[in-house]
C-alpha cells in the first residue's frame, strides 16, 4: 500500500537501527518522506540507510543516545542542518528488562525510566518547535509515541516496564490537550508481540523462555506490521487524529 500524503514531509525516527523504527524509516521513505535515523548503533543505522538510498529513499543517520542531554542537542542540530525543521516524529526508542521487583534491579529500572519516558521527553522537547511551526504554517504535523499494551494489561515480572509505558500513554494524552488545538496529532500506539530486539535484552533465562513460549504458541506481528499502521495514521488528512491505536496478534487475548 503507497501513503501520498507522506510525500515531501520530513520525518525523525529514533531507535531506527532495527525493528519497529528501521521498519518505520523504510516505509516513510518509500512513501516520499526526508527520514532522519536515530539511534546509537552507527553500522546498523547506515545499513538501514542504504537500503532506503537503493530504493530511491532519502535517509541521514544520526548516532544519538536519548537518554543524554548533549547527544539529543547534537543530533537536533545535525538533523536541522541537513534536513531543516521537521513535521514527523516517531518516539520509538525503547528497551524492556522484565525481572522480579523483589530482585531490587535499580540497574533495570534506571536505564528503562531512563530510555522510556526521560528519553521520550528529551526528543519531545527537541522538536515541539518543529511540530508546532509547520501546523501553523498549515502544513501536517505529527508525534506518534510507540508504548506497549504493558501500559495497562499486567504482566507479571514486568511491573517497570509497564510504569514506564503507562507514563509514556499518560504522557501522549497530556499532550494532546496542549498540542492538538494547536492542530498538533499526537498518536498513542499499543503494539502487543511484535518481533523485535527487545526479548534480546532480557536477562532473566526462565523470564526469556517464558516469553519466547508466548511467542510460539500466539504468534507475533512484524516489525512491518507495525510500520504499517504507523505510515496509516500518519497519512490521514491533518484534521483528522487517529489518537490511540491497539495493535495485537489476532490470537493475543
Amino acid at each position: 500500500m503507497t501513503y501520498e500524503n507522506l510525500v515531501g514531509r520530513t520525518a525523525v525516527v529514533t531507535g531506527a537501527a532495527s525493528g519497529i523504527g528501521a521498519a518505520t524509516a523504510g516505509l516513510l521513505a518509500a512513501n516520499g518522506a526526508r527520514v532522519a535515523l536515530l539511534a546509537r548503533r552507527a553500522e546498523r543505522l547506515e545499513e538501514v540507510a542504504e537500503k532506503i538510498r537503493a530504493g530511491g529513499g532519502q535517509a541521514l543517520t544520526v548516532v544519538a543516545d536519548v537518554t543524554d542531554d548533549a547527544s539529543v542537542d547534537a543530533a537536533v542540530a545535525r538533523v536541522h542542518a541537513e534536513f531543516g525543521p521537521v513535521d514527523l516524529v516517531v518516539n520509538n526508542a525503547g528497551v524492556m528488562l522484565p525481572n522480579p521487583l523483589e530482585l531490587g534491579r535499580l540497574d533495570e529500572w534506571q536505564r528503562m525510566v531512563d530510555t522510556n519516558v526521560t528519553g521520550a521527553l528529551r526528543v519531545i522537547r527537541a522538536f515541539t518547535a518543529d511540530l508546532l511551526a509547520a501546523a501553523e504554517a498549515g502544513r501536517t504535523a505529527d508525534l506518534v509515541d510507540i508504548s506497549s499494551i504493558g501500559a495497562h494489561t499486567v504482566f507479571p515480572n514486568y511491573a517497570v516496564y509497564g510504569a514506564t509505558k503507562a507514563a509514556l500513554t499518560f504522557l501522549s494524552e497530556s499532550l494532546r490537550s496542549e498540542l492538538g488545538p494547536r492542530d498538533v496529532r499526537v498518536t498513542n500506539i499499543e503494539p502487543g508481540l511484535t518481533e523485535s530486539e527487545l526479548r534480546g535484552h532480557i536477562d532473566n533465562g526462565e523470564l526469556s523462555e517464558q516469553l519466547d513460549g508466548l511467542f510460539g504458541a500466539v504468534g507475533a506481528m512484524s516489525a512491518e506490521d507495525l510500520a504499517d499502521v504507523i505510515a496509516y495514521t500518519t497519512s490521514r488528512p491533518r484534521h483528522v487524529n487517529l489518537r490511540q491505536v491497539i495493535v495485537l496478534p489476532t490470537r493475543q487475548a
